[in-house]
């Protein structure tokens, strides 16, 4: 199978940052986490998540990595980034990040982000993040995660109500 432009962006920026490029595509959807912790053989609390939100003052895009099993709280990020935060749409998405929904990988965006990254991922020795495609996923350790991305490691979940 021919890598995409997307994944071969993904695959050169992980080679450039010294992380080995395990690159696994599924014939299955890997879009979700569940699909894509079951596709693995992982839990789905080491998916990193890539999600993308707008800063409505900039038109910036907010990169949250987030735990799979964690819903990002919206107000929590706002308060994070300083501004409203809005949802982003495909166009947006694709426009900021150069990948379609369900293939957002954590690296190679086509603009830099504002990353934040999900306190939750750093109890994990291996997550994995979307290698550019909503078929493929990469291997990686939290702290490649944060070297790679420049993130800053934060509570970004929503609290569950009891």
């Amino acid at each position: 199978m021919m890598a995409s432009d997307s994944q071969n962006r993904v695959v050169a920026a992980l080679g450039a940052a010294g992380v080995p490029a395990e690159i696994r595509e599924f014939d299955a959807s890997t879009r979700t986490s569940a699909d894509a912790a079951a596709a693995i053989g992982c839990t789905v609390a080491q998916i990193a998540k890539s999600v993308i939100l707008r800063a409505k003052q900039t038109e910036r895009h907010v990169l949250v990595v987030a735990s799979g099993a964690n819903r990002v709280c919206e107000k929590t990020v706002a308060h994070l980034v300083g501004e409203k935060i809005g949802r982003a749409d495909a166009d947006f998405v694709r426009a900021k990040t150069g990948y379609v929904i369900g293939g957002v990988s954590p690296v190679a965006h086509a603009e830099t982000p504002i990353v934040l990254v999900d306190e939750d991922l750093m109890r994990y020795d291996e997550i994995w993040a979307a290698a550019g495609t909503p078929n493929s996923v990469f291997r990686l350790t939290p702290a490649q995660l944060l070297t790679l991305t420049a993130g800053h490691v934060t509570r970004v979940k929503e609290e569950q109500q009891p």
